[in-house]
């Protein structure tokens, strides 16, 4: 078994029909693949069994999730996934369905052979602990939606913390010249939806998805306006009411744990959704965009912050990422931009403008996975060590579909129209981005400011 490593790349590539993009070590110590290719190492038996149960994407997750596979001692995990994706995307590969007559054929009884000399070929192993359970119920059900939303968002908000910073702004930044640090990225990102919605001193604010309650603290202080947040994440609901209370701001902010189909006191002068319509799915988001038509005030602005996917290519259907779905969104669900307009549009709306923040997202999902990485400890005795797993591999690899143009983030700005067809904006883009409240911050200052240590989960900074 001393060629062990050298007996599975050599079947792999056989029934695959290309080199394999990575450096194998196996459980034996021996190495092969390409000599500059990026190193995984198979530290047992059962990382081998998850990849032959689970072939692909799946069991390549779950064997790093559990500690079965790891990247090699001074590895980079970007190196390893940058492979993988780029493999990915090889036609044979992205086309490849492998049916039963491949595996008994006569490379793929070669890849099993390897694998029993391996005493790799047994019962399907459990999946890690953090994988999502079989969801229940109808699909974006408002029971359903919340146990999805509970999975991502209730894994603890001194987790969020730690990967976060003191923004605690699960979105993507928006790096100005001006942004010296992910805090004030995050700020300006903040202020860019404010001035987007053309807030001013008086206008009822509502924030469908408010997270922890980072952009209704800034809306508030800094536009003079009044607001209602509300989330179905009861950890993030609990401490944003608690930021609020701190900011002494309970008479003009409110948080609700709701459902965004529940709300029903408007209308809103503006409304705001940044990170929350990928949680929406296909078959509700009529219902969506409808009801924010419905709960905005004629003449006011709706600023849609959204991932979007890439048209499928022609003639292949579209497939969600099985890791995505199993432990990170469970049920998300992303559409092209194009679709996305559509719909806003079928609703009602008018877009009036659409800004791709594509690399923006890359830079601040680096920024997040550095600060888990120089928190792992911590992190680790949080959440435990799977779980760190997951965030690290996920925010690691979606850096890179962003960098690679895999996927993509838009700000759609849409207005409901008076009865007489006016929008309100200004008359050029320029003038309307540069208008903003008198005492709104300057682009990077960081706000809202954190509140001592130890009286807030926001009062890390990001560690770069």
């Amino acid at each position: 078994m001393a060629q062990l490593a050298g007996q599975l790349v050599e079947a792999l590539e056989g029934l695959l029909e290309v080199p394999v993009p990575l450096r194998v070590q196996a459980w034996d110590g021996s190495v092969a693949g390409p000599p500059a290719a990026p190193t995984i190492v198979l530290r047992n038996r059962r990382a081998l069994r998850r990849l032959l149960w689970a072939p692909g994407e799946l069991g390549l997750a779950r064997a790093y999730v559990s500690g079965d596979l790891e990247v090699a001692p001074g590895g980079d995990l970007y190196e390893v996934l940058d492979a993988v994706g780029r493999f990915s995307e090889l036609p044979r590969i992205r086309t490849l369905r492998l049916g039963p007559g491949d595996v008994v054929g006569p490379q793929g009884r070669r890849v099993l052979a390897a694998a029993l000399r391996a005493g790799a070929v047994g019962p399907r192993p459990t999946p890690p602990p953090e994988e999502a359970g079989t969801a229940r119920g109808r699909l974006h059900s408002r029971s359903r939606d919340r146990a999805a939303i509970s999975h991502h968002y209730d894994v603890g908000n001194d987790f969020y913390g730690l990967v976060l910073g003191s923004s605690m702004v699960y979105s993507c930044a928006y790096w100005t010249p001006d942004s010296k640090s992910l805090e004030d990225a995050q700020a300006a990102k903040l202020d860019l939806i404010c001035r987007k919605l053309g807030l001013r001193p008086g206008m009822r604010l509502l924030d469908v998805g408010c997270g922890w309650g980072s952009l209704l603290l800034h809306a508030v202080r800094h536009y003079g306006v009044t607001a209602v947040g509300v989330s179905i994440s009861k950890e993030q609901v609990a401490l944003a009411r608690r930021r609020v209370e701190e900011a002494g701001l309970t008479d003009r902010v409110e948080v609700r744990l709701q459902d965004y189909r529940e709300i029903a006191d408007g209308p809103f002068d503006a409304i705001s959704s940044v990170g929350m319509a990928e949680h929406v799915g296909e078959e509700q988001y009529r219902v969506y965009a409808e009801g924010l038509y419905r709960l905005l005030a004629p003449g006011g602005r709706l600023l849609n912050h959204q991932i979007a996917r890439r048209p499928d290519h022609p003639g292949e259907k579209h497939r969600t990422s099985p890791f995505i779905d199993r432990y990170v969104f469970p049920d998300g669900e992303l559409s092209p931009v194009g679709s996305t307009v559509a719909r806003l549009e079928e609703a009602g709306f008018e877009v009036r403008d659409v800004e791709s923040l594509r690399e923006h997202y890359a830079l601040t999902l680096r920024e997040w996975v550095a600060n888990l990485e120089a928190h792992w400890t911590e992190a680790v005795r949080l959440v435990g060590v799977g779980r760190a797993r997951v965030w690290r591999l996920y925010m690691a690899a979606s850096a890179l579909a962003f960098e690679q143009n895999r996927i993509g983030i838009n700000q759609v700005l849409a207005v409901r129209s008076t009865e007489d067809g006016a929008a309100g904006l200004p008359a050029t883009r320029e003038e309307w981005l540069l208008r903003r409240s008198a005492g709104a911050p300057r682009l990077g200052a960081g706000v809202p400011a954190a509140p001592p240590a130890g009286t807030d989960l926001g009062d890390r900074r990001s560690v770069r």
